[in-house]
């Protein structure tokens, strides 16, 4: 089939990080094990947090619903090994600081490894063979959220909608952050359950068109896809388009314009305008849920960066600490300096390597000061007014404005800055001169403001 390239595939303003992915891109997924222990916290979505649905001492099996809430914007947890809860208590968390978590002791005499599922799917998938109530429930059931970083529950987004009618899906697989190749490798590993995933959440959505977005510095990504897609039967409403390689060409609201030149009203969500987004992993988990009836419990991780000693990417139990993979990986480097959960641009540094993996946990990303650059001997000097944060900006915002704001604690003038429609891709902070972190003022006044209004702890 042939791969619509047109120059239109692109958005306003963003920026050209260096991709650095040459270090586990042509690294195979590798299953892990879970180890001694996981830590399964109960927020790991957009939305009203998990109760546990187990005890103390309880035993688990693997895949068991082990925490659930009644609320429509939520997700179920599930444990991902053979075990015991040890406790149920507060745990590291990367946004948080700390929440509520179920910790489960692995039985080590059961098996840990949990092997891929890609070669229960070809291209002959059927997805008229499933109901559109019989996918969302499922889907539902299996905890699924958005794997790409947003961790908005699945279900509600291709749940069907006679009110707001769907018209497109956008398959996100793009990856723009630089260093991380989760996304990747699932396309070139996972084709065919990626594009039964795609096929079930169109159908459950309605969906008339889709569109399988991948950058065009990822050229063997294109082809596989393109080529699985010209193979795989009920696949003549798909589209592979080749976007511009930009940060952040992934954030949602971008690639809605990139693909169809459409934007989404501040405020509002995608399937207000008719369209879907979804993460090509997010596909994948789908397909073996709906299929499979598997739970999410693992989720590829990438660990990467010149400070990690043996890069790669991995099938992790959710829940597994981060210094479980940081081991695996053969430990750190003289030089590491910087332990991250996610990417450069948008990632968290965190101290605390018992945080565990969750459902939005794309990669472990240790950095250098040479791959941190000047920013990282750079000190902080006064605003000069340049602009450049203004030009990069994807939403059109003035992040000064906004950040100046929430340092002088003037947090409602923050929000008449429209501080809430900040994507936090942290382009601002990229181009700073003056080596101010204006993404993470913006962070922190989203997060004030949560608390003023009892949205979070």
């Amino acid at each position: 089939m042939q791969v619509d390239t047109r120059e239109r595939f692109t958005f306003p303003a963003g920026v050209h990080p260096p991709d650095s992915k040459e270090l586990t891109k042509d690294i195979a997924i590798k299953p892990l094990s879970a180890g001694k222990s996981v830590s399964i916290m109960l927020s790991q979505h957009i939305g009203s947090p998990c109760d546990a649905l187990v005890e103390k001492k309880a035993q688990v099996e693997a895949g068991q619903k082990i925490g659930d809430a009644d609320a429509f914007i939520s997700a179920p947890v599930h444990s991902p090994v053979i075990g015991t809860v040890k406790d149920i208590t507060l745990a590291p968390h990367v946004i948080l600081g700390r929440g509520k978590a179920i910790v489960i002791e692995s039985d080590t005499e059961s098996p840990l490894e949990k092997e891929p599922v890609n070669n229960r799917f070809d291209s002959g998938f059927d997805a008229s063979a499933y109901g559109q109530e019989q996918i969302s429930e499922a889907v539902r059931e299996a905890g699924i959220v958005g794997l790409g970083g947003a961790g908005f529950p699945t279900f509600v987004k291709i749940l069907a909608d006679q009110k707001q009618q769907r018209e497109a899906l956008i398959v996100n697989g793009c990856e723009c952050e630089p260093y991380i190749t989760c996304d990747y490798r699932v396309m070139l590993e996972w084709t065919y359950q990626m594009l039964a995933g795609i096929k079930l959440a169109a159908r459950s959505c309605g969906c008339k068109n889709i569109y399988i977005a991948i950058e065009d510095n990822k050229p063997d990504a294109i082809a596989v896809v393109s080529e699985a897609v010209a193979k795989s039967e009920g696949s003549e409403n798909m589209h592979v388009l080749a976007v511009k390689t930009k940060y952040p060409q992934g954030g949602e609201r971008q690639l809605i314009n990139s693909v169809l030149s459409q934007v989404v009203p501040t405020g509002k969500i995608p399937p207000t305008i008719g369209v879907v987004v979804m993460n090509v992993a997010t596909a994948a988990a789908i397909a073996e849920a709906v299929v499979l009836d598997a739970p999410l419990t693992h989720r590829v991780v990438t660990v990467t960066g010149e400070g990690i000693a043996n890069p790669g990417n991995y099938y992790v139990p959710i829940g597994t600490p981060v210094e479980t993979l940081i081991e695996e990986c053969g430990g750190l480097t003289e030089q590491a300096v910087r332990v991250i959960l996610g990417g450069p641009m948008m990632g968290i540094a965190v101290a605390d390597w018992a945080v565990p993996v969750t459902k939005t946990t794309g990669a472990i990303t240790v950095l250098t000061p040479k791959e941190i650059g000047p920013k990282f001997h750079g000190k902080q000097t006064p605003c000069i007014r340049c602009g450049r944060c203004l030009q990069v900006c994807p939403e059109h915002l003035n992040p000064t404005s906004i950040a100046h704001a929430v340092r002088s604690d003037l947090l409602e003038r923050a929000e008449q800055y429209y501080m809430s429609a900040c994507i936090e891709c942290g382009c601002c902070s990229y181009v700073c001169p003056a080596n101010i972190e204006l993404t993470g003022y913006i962070k922190t006044g989203k997060v004030l403001v949560a608390r003023e209004k009892n949205r979070m702890p």
